[in-house]
């Protein structure tokens, strides 16, 4: 299972950073992506980082303020959201692909993601 934590109500300019964990398989075998999606909206990628973290991507209205990085010895991967904006509010998602070890695939689609979290809500308010 993938395990997604972090998310809550923060301001507007604030920040967080979201935790997706591995329980049941090595991380360090599948490009992570996350993934949200808002109320009335269609699920769409936010970022991606490939098995050997060498490759990212970032959706163009988050770039420059939410960072993606990954800890395989900890089978964790995070998405540290900042100078948050309230068309940030959605609920996040991460998901896995089994693109191999030292990959340098990123994949962004939904549709080539199998594991999914349960996701996290976060909520951009003053």
């Amino acid at each position: 299972d993938l395990v997604e934590s972090g998310g809550g109500l923060v301001q507007p300019g604030g920040s967080l950073r979201l935790s997706c964990v591995a329980t049941d398989f090595d991380l360090d075998y599948y490009a992570i992506a996350w993934f949200r999606q808002a109320p009335g909206k269609e699920r769409e990628a936010v970022s991606c980082i490939s098995t050997n973290a060498s490759s990212t991507f970032y959706a163009e209205v988050v770039k420059g303020r939410f960072t993606i990085s990954r800890d395989n010895a900890k089978n964790t991967v995070y998405l540290h959201l900042g100078s948050l904006k309230p068309e940030d509010t959605a609920v996040y998602s991460c998901a896995a692909n089994p693109v191999g070890y030292s990959s340098t695939r990123c994949p962004i689609s939904h549709y080539q993601y199998d594991y999914w979290g349960q996701g996290t809500q976060v909520t951009i308010s003053s």
